[in-house]
């Protein structure tokens, strides 16, 4: 299932190629037919994201509102002038897919529809076709809000009080800190990849109750998992380990003074300015995610993996105690 980076990448998009223009609205499958009526010939004032939900605001006080699930995808193309992803969603790629538009001084409007589109979106310069989505509905305001009262705060929009609010929901349940991790009310767009990877990160164990989290971990956790999403946003996959602890890179355990010397203070922080971020091998990009059975990167434990909540746990023994 897309993360939440991927749905602000995709409001991103929206806003850059549909923005302030009157989009044609259809259901080529047919299952859609009448949502898409209600929005047909109306133009996208906005599109926003939170958590794993997409929201487009159109003219008349309508709203699109999807949910793209574990299938859901939106592919995109056009003229020229209509740049960006060319898709968006899954099946899971290793960042989206990216393209320029048709450089053809003939563009002549989006191609025949491919498979179940559920929505096509279509302006004067491009098209946008929606498939697989878990939801997919037409809105009012009023509605809208009411679905996203519902969740819990967002990492990436993080607005004041967002962080003190997250602490809160986390901290008054015995539930483990894990579990609440995936749940959408507690917050918004974190997913299986960076519940594992910001827990290894902050050293905490999975299976910790919420109320036994102290305030000042609880706070730590937030404002890592919303560098690493926010770092997400800007490579279109999710890489969660430092340069200096890919084998790339110069091999430092942060546990200790690594290989090259370099003390685990001065690593603080090497990801947010590492450009090559897209180039990153997959077998890299994580600690702990989908690596069970293999050497923890910092002090080399197995990395394990068990059932929870029916998802995939993997963690760190060694590295994350009680």
């Amino acid at each position: 299932m897309p993360e939440g980076h991927s749905v602000h990448r995709l409001a991103r998009q929206f806003n850059d190629v549909f923005g302030g223009a009157e989009l044609a609205a259809s259901s080529p499958q047919g299952k859609f037919a009448a949502g898409a009526a209600r929005i047909d010939a109306h133009v996208l004032e906005s599109a926003e994201a939170h958590g794993k939900q997409l929201f487009l605001f159109f003219s008349h006080d309508l709203v699109l509102r999807v949910h793209l699930g574990l299938y859901g995808a939106w592919d995109f193309g056009g003229d020229r002038t209509f740049t960006g992803a060319s898709s968006i969603g899954a099946p899971r790629r290793i960042g989206e897919q990216e393209e320029a538009g048709d450089d053809s001084a003939e563009y002549a409007g989006p191609p025949e529809p491919q498979g179940a589109v559920r929505v096509r979106l279509v302006s004067a310069h491009g098209w946008a076709d929606l498939r697989g989505p878990t939801s997919c509905e037409v809105l009012t305001l009023a509605e809208a809000a009411a679905v996203r009262s519902k969740l819990g705060p967002d990492p990436l929009h993080n607005l004041p009080g967002d962080r003190e609010e997250f602490v809160r929901r986390i901290r008054k349940s015995s539930t483990s800190v894990a579990l609440q991790l995936m749940k959408q009310d507690v917050l918004a767009g974190v997913g299986n990849v960076y519940r594992a990877e910001a827990l290894f990160r902050r050293g905490l164990d999975p299976q910790l109750p919420g109320k036994s989290l102290r305030p000042g971990d609880a706070a730590a956790l937030w404002d890592d998992i919303a560098m690493t999403m926010a770092d997400g946003v800007r490579d279109g996959r999710i890489i969660t380990t430092e340069l200096a602890e890919r084998p790339s890179g110069r091999g430092v355990g942060v546990g200790g003074v690594g290989v090259g010397g370099v003390p685990p203070s001065s690593l603080d922080g090497v990801n947010k300015g590492d450009s090559d971020n897209k180039a990153v091998p997959v077998a890299d990009a994580h600690y702990v995610y989908k690596r069970n059975g293999l050497p923890c990167r910092r002090c080399g434990t197995l990395v394990a993996m068990v059932e929870l909540g029916g998802r995939k746990l993997y963690w760190c023994p060694g590295c994350q105690r009680s």
